[in-house]
């Protein structure tokens, strides 16, 4: 269904379109029973709050398909950001950005030779975490 709507904050002709939007089901439960044994139990193993503040952050780091790609290169060997540009086709001022936010994150490390900066994962449970969350969306 197409309506034209006219006069919308100041903009002259708006045309909006219906759109559905299919949501799968989730399966729930029909009763509101609370097992307290597993809510305590489950409780006392939960990460303080802080701690899982920090990890969504860090999950936040992986949802840019940019540095996901840097990551994969970097898994294999480490890179300078001149050979990063060439591979992914982007401009270095672009990769470096995204060199720093992942070096932020501390997922990634650099070292100089001489006038070339060389980058790496950082230690190995970046590429852990890289290699698990490529499995899981091969399955």
């Amino acid at each position: 269904m197409r309506r034209t709507v006219e006069h919308i904050d100041n903009y002259s002709t708006v045309e909006v379109v219906n759109v559905q939007i299919f949501v799968p089901e989730v399966d729930r439960c029909d009763c509101n029973c609370i097992h307290e044994d597993v809510v305590a139990r489950v409780r006392r193993f939960m990460p303080p709050e802080e701690h899982l503040m920090e990890l969504s952050d860090l999950f936040k780091v992986f949802a840019d398909s940019t540095r996901v790609k840097i990551l994969c290169a970097l898994s294999q060997t480490e890179m300078c950001v001149c050979d990063i540009a060439v591979l992914l086709g982007m401009t270095k001022s672009s990769i470096s950005h995204q060199l720093r936010v992942l070096k932020q994150a501390k997922l990634v490390k650099n070292r100089r030779e001489g006038r070339v900066v060389y980058y790496s994962l950082a230690d190995d449970h970046v590429s852990t975490i890289f290699d698990q969350g490529l499995l899981h969306v091969l399955e």
